[in-house]
């Protein structure tokens, strides 16, 4: 399998993988799905049970219209992002019990809410360096656990693919990663 990373802000700093034979990164991807009512609508009706119990929301609609209303502000918070921004700032250990730094750590970010339920907007990332992220995916979580549900576990599943993909390759640094997009 092969990947190359799209420089998502132009600065280094912000990754997204491309998967191989994909033609769009995955943020774009992600931010594109989030966004489409007709995808939102079939995910809350598969997903509804979580929706009711872990955030207390009935109305498909309303989730639909939150999604759409968080996807767009996170979409603007990342794509928005200065150069000289902190992007640890933003992203978070994906275990919220680890206390200490690990090479290529797997790292989250969430959505932000002004008012209501907390978002369940995810994006999933693998950091490089500090303040250095390659983005691998990202989910609407509706459980406490990603290994509760399937399409949070496959997020879980990329994200180690793309973290054995450079470690196998060697890619430990932004150096690595612009390498790696230069090899045919």
């Amino acid at each position: 399998m092969k990947m190359k990373f799209a420089d998502i802000l132009n600065n280094q700093k912000l990754w997204s993988v491309v998967y191989d034979n994909e033609a769009e990164d995955i943020l774009s991807q992600t931010l594109s799905t989030w966004m489409n009512p007709l995808y939102l609508r079939e995910f809350f009706e598969r997903n509804f049970a979580d929706l009711a119990h872990n955030f207390h929301i009935t109305n498909i609609d309303q989730a639909i219209f939150d999604t759409v209303a968080d996807s767009a502000s996170l979409s603007c918070l990342i794509l928005d992002i200065s150069p000289d921004a902190n992007l640890d700032l933003l992203f978070r250990p994906l275990e919220n019990s680890r206390i200490s730094e690990m090479l290529l750590s797997r790292e989250k970010a969430k959505g932000k809410r002004i008012s209501g339920h907390p978002s369940w907007l995810r994006l999933y990332a693998i950091k490089m360096d500090s303040g250095i992220y390659i983005i691998t995916g990202g989910a609407i979580k509706l459980t406490h656990l990603m290994n509760e549900r399937e399409h949070t576990l496959r997020e879980l599943q990329k994200m180690e693919m793309v973290r054995s993909y450079l470690i196998e390759r060697g890619i430990f640094d932004i150096d690595g990663v612009i390498e790696n997009n230069n090899e045919k």
